[in-house]
C-alpha cells in the first residue's frame, strides 16, 4: 500500500470513526443499512446474515435503486475496512449523512461471533450468461439461485407457449417441462418461434426441447408427449413451482386449473383471440381460480379458434412474453405481480387495462365469500 493512501485511511479513521461489529449488528437489527460491498468471490466464502450484498461496483446507485434515503444509517463492510472507508467517504460526499465503516470488516465481524451466511453462489459461466439481469437489485445472484432450482410446466407448445418457454430457459430457469400432443404444421410457423420449417411433422415437444437445448444447455428441458385431460391433469402438474398455461382448447384449460387449485400451485394464465389478449395469475390455490373469472366453458362453437378467427403472430408473441415476465416476478419473490388480477390488451389500438379478480363464493373448485365478476373467456392460440 502507498504512503498517500496510508495516509488517506489515517485521516478518514479521523473523520469517519469505525464502528465495531457488535455495534453494526445491533443497528442492523433497528433498521440500519448493513451492505457488503466485497467482490462476488469474497461474498461467496460468507456474508453477515442481515447484510445486503451489493459489492463496490456501482454501489451508488444499487443504493439508491434498493430504496436508500440520504438520512439513512448506512454501514459498509469490506474484508477488513480499508475499502469500505473509502467507500463511505464517496457515499458522504454525494450527500448521505450516515455512513460508517464496518471496523476490521468481515475479518472483525467472524472475530466479535457474529451470525454469518454462505450464500448460494454462481459459477463464472452463468455469471457471464445471466450477467445484464444479475446487475438487478431485484435479482442478484440469490433470484438467479431461485431460477436455477426452479420447476416449472408449461402446457402447450404453441403460440403462447413458444415465447414463454423462450425466455424461460434464456433466463436461466433449470428445469422446464413442456406438455403437448400435437405435432409441427406449417401454418404454426408464423407465431411459434420455437419451431423451424425443418421441424414440420415433428412433434412439437421434441422441437421445442431441441430449440430450448440449443439456446441454453446448461438446464434441462423435460417434454412431455400428451394430451391434457381431466384424468391425467393433476399427475402433471404435481411437483412444480408454477404451471404456465398456454393450452389451446377449454378442456385443457380447465382441467389445468382445478389441478392447481387441488395442489396448490399458482397458475399463470393467458389467452389469445385476434387483437385481443389476457394475462393473469391465480394464486396457490385458488381464491381465485380460472373458475371464478370463468365458471364455465363457453358453448361449443361459440369461440373461434385463430384457424377460424385469424391471429397475427406478434400478438400471442407479446401476450405468452408478459406471462413469462409474470413467471419470473414469481419465481425470484418480487411482491408487485398480476396475482388475482387479469389484465386485458387490446394490440389493435393499444389499450390496456386491469382489473382485480374477486374469488367466487360459489365457485365448485376453490370456493370463498367474496363478489363474482361477470365477463367472458377469450379464445386461445
Amino acid at each position: 500500500m502507498s504512503q498517500s493512501i496510508r495516509d488517506r485511511l489515517a485521516q478518514l479513521r479521523e473523520q469517519i470513526p469505525p464502528i465495531a461489529p457488535t455495534e453494526a449488528a445491533a443497528l442492523a437489527t433497528t433498521g440500519a443499512w448493513l451492505v457488503d460491498i466485497r467482490e462476488a468471490d469474497e461474498i461467496a466464502q460468507g456474508t453477515p446474515t442481515l447484510a445486503k450484498p451489493l459489492g463496490r461496483g456501482f454501489l451508488e446507485m444499487r443504493l439508491e435503486s434498493e430504496g436508500a434515503a440520504a438520512t439513512d444509517t448506512i454501514l459498509l463492510l469490506c474484508a477488513s475496512g480499508s475499502r469500505s472507508l473509502l467507500a463511505a467517504d464517496q457515499l458522504r460526499q454525494l450527500g448521505y449523512q450516515d455512513v460508517r465503516s464496518v471496523a476490521g470488516g468481515f475479518d472483525g465481524w467472524k472475530d466479535a461471533g457474529l451470525a454469518f451466511e454462505t450464500p448460494v453462489m454462481l459459477d463464472n459461466a452463468d455469471r457471464a450468461r445471466y450477467a445484464r439481469q444479475l446487475t438487478l437489485p431485484e435479482m442478484g445472484e440469490a433470484g438467479q439461485a431461485r431460477l436455477r432450482d426452479a420447476r416449472v410446466l408449461i402446457i402447450g407448445a404453441g403460440g403462447l407457449g413458444c415465447p414463454v418457454a423462450l425466455y424461460l430457459a434464456a433466463a436461466g430457469v433449470g428445469h422446464l417441462a413442456i406438455v403437448d400432443h400435437d405435432t409441427v404444421d406449417r401454418s404454426n410457423l408464423h407465431r411459434q418461434i420455437l419451431h423451424r420449417d425443418t421441424s414440420v411433422g415433428l412433434p412439437k415437444v421434441r422441437s421445442a426441447a431441441a430449440t430450448l437445448t440449443a439456446l441454453n444447455p446448461s438446464i434441462h428441458v423435460e417434454p412431455i408427449e400428451a394430451r391434457v385431460t381431466p384424468d391425467n391433469a393433476s399427475a402433471l402438474v404435481a411437483g412444480y413451482d408454477l404451471v404456465i398455461d398456454g393450452s389451446d382448447n377449454f378442456s385443457a384449460r380447465y382441467a389445468v386449473n382445478d389441478a392447481c387449485v387441488a395442489e396448490r400451485i399458482t397458475l399463470v394464465y393467458g389467452a389469445v383471440e385476434r387483437f385481443a389478449g389476457q394475462v393473469g395469475v391465480f394464486p396457490a390455490g385458488g381464491q381465485p381460480c380460472y373458475r371464478c373469472l370463468f365458471p364455465q366453458a363457453p358453448p361449443e362453437g361459440s369461440a373461434p379458434t385463430c384457424a377460424e378467427a385469424g391471429v397475427l403472430g406478434v400478438v400471442p408473441g407479446l401476450v405468452g412474453t408478459l406471462q413469462a415476465l409474470e413467471a419470473l416476478k414469481l419465481l425470484i419473490g418480487m411482491p408487485d405481480t398480476l396475482s388475482a388480477r387479469l389484465l386485458s390488451l387490446d394490440a389493435k389500438t393499444q389499450r390496456w387495462r386491469a382489473m382485480t379478480v374477486p374469488a367466487d363464493p360459489e365457485c365448485a373448485v376453490c370456493g370463498d365469500r367474496h363478489g363474482k365478476m361477470v365477463s367472458s373467456p377469450v379464445s386461445v392460440p
